[in-house]
């Protein structure tokens, strides 16, 4: 009876698992030969025949005859009057195959072997998912919210494998309900003891550029390459993109008429806006188009230093820099270049750096972080607009301002 409930299980493992007959077969075999090595000390002298198809399971030991009292190892010798009751003709140095039923193992043991078969499947099952998903990493993959944690959302795909979206990897605007389909790219796929730990990302910007590949067929077909994608997620985003096909728009391809192609892109990524720009080897030209929608007058590089000076029209200003300072970050991302911005024709300005005796070192930190770091930059904004860009109270930026216009008037 043991056998056959054993046996039953192995195929209930191989329609849950789906697990091929060759690896199932050495499953088997692994498990049966540890249970006989705690059992009778060797395996060595063992046939296992198994058929998990048919339910068919056969264990025969081997032994030599020998003189009835010259016995020194049970397991691999039988002595002469016991082999003679299982063949009555048998002889001395003859080989004798005697079958080892599974109730002899006793039936501790038997619980044990299918604990251990238990352990087996399971550690190939987790050590098959996580060659599957690894070879999907940087790919998009969807699958169903299944529970919603403080810290991660956990994901249920078709075939019941768990992945996991941290917090941190889920656009601010995002929003889940159980049941929700979510797409997002497999970011990282680590094994974590015997089981695989899946993670997924919506704030990669290989994600976004995995979007494009699926959106924009010119992107999908080679015939568009993007060179490098920077986001600030659910905020803004640069592409620069290029085509070496000289009769192809790449970024006319990219965004469509009046938006059309990217705006399912747009609308996966929380409403973030995306701009696209023609990549250029030319690196004065790639930062100035990388500022767009700011109109630059001029640029000077330090190549060695990879800074960027970028001289403006006053007007342009608040919009090379961006709100929040994104626009100016993502360029310099997207160029490798530290960027400052100067106003073309304003003659007498200081640095911010200049006031450290008078104002704080935290304070003009906060107004450097969206691209604020001469007295005129910040005298040019609305101070609602700072107290809504900063983490500064108005009073604080009062006394600020106070202060950098009685600098200047001197």
């Amino acid at each position: 009876m043991e056998n056959i409930a054993l046996i039953e299980s192995f195929s209930e493992f191989k329609d849950d698992k789906f697990i091929d007959r060759v690896t199932l077969m050495a499953i088997l075999e692994d498990v049966f030969r540890n249970a006989l090595k705690k059992k009778f000390g060797s395996d060595d002298n063992f046939d296992i025949i198994i058929n998990p198809d048919k339910g068919d399971l056969e264990i025969w030991r081997n032994r030599v005859v020998v003189e009835d009292g010259e016995v020194e190892d049970p397991n691999e010798e039988i002595s002469l009057t016991a082999a003679r009751k299982i063949e009555p003709d048998f002889e001395v140095g003859e080989d004798v195959s005697e079958e080892v039923k599974l109730i002899d193992l006793g039936r501790r043991a038997i619980l044990a072997l299918r604990q251990n078969l238990i352990s087996k499947i399971h550690e190939h099952d987790n050590t098959t998912i996580y060659k599957q998903f690894k070879d999907l990493e940087g790919e998009i993959y969807t699958a169903e919210v299944h529970h919603i944690r403080h810290k991660a959302i956990i994901l249920l795909d078709d075939e019941g494998n768990e992945i996991i979206m941290p917090k941190d990897k889920q656009i601010p605007a995002d929003f889940f309900r159980k049941g929700d389909n979510v797409r997002g790219i497999i970011e990282s796929v680590e094994l974590k003891g015997n089981k695989p730990v899946i993670i997924m990302s919506r704030t990669s910007p290989l994600f976004l550029e995995q979007l494009f590949f699926q959106e924009i067929p010119e992107v999908f077909d080679g015939l568009i390459t993007i060179k490098k994608a920077v986001r600030i997620p659910g905020e803004k985003a640069k592409v620069a993109v290029d085509s070496y096909d000289d009769r192809i728009d790449p970024v006319g391809a990219c965004v469509g008429m009046k938006g059309s192609r990217i705006h399912g892109i747009v609308r996966e990524l929380g409403n973030e806006n995306i701009d696209v720009i023609n990549w250029t080897s030319n690196a004065q030209l790639l930062v100035t188009r990388a500022l767009s929608p700011a109109r630059v007058s001029s640029v000077k590089l330090d190549d060695e230093k990879m800074t960027a000076q970028v001289y403006l029209r006053p007007e342009e200003v608040s919009k090379a820099i961006g709100r929040g300072g994104h626009n100016i970050r993502l360029a310099g991302q997207l160029t490798g270049y530290e960027i400052d911005v100067f106003r073309e024709g304003v003659e007498e300005d200081v640095e911010l750096t200049e006031f450290s005796d008078e104002i704080e070192g935290w304070v003009i930190d906060e107004l450097k972080k969206i691209g604020l770091d001469t007295a005129r930059s910040v005298l040019e904004q609305d101070v609602n607009d700072l107290v809504k860009r900063t983490d500064l109270e108005e009073e604080t930026i009062l006394e600020v301002v106070r202060v950098l216009k009685e600098e200047l008037e001197d």
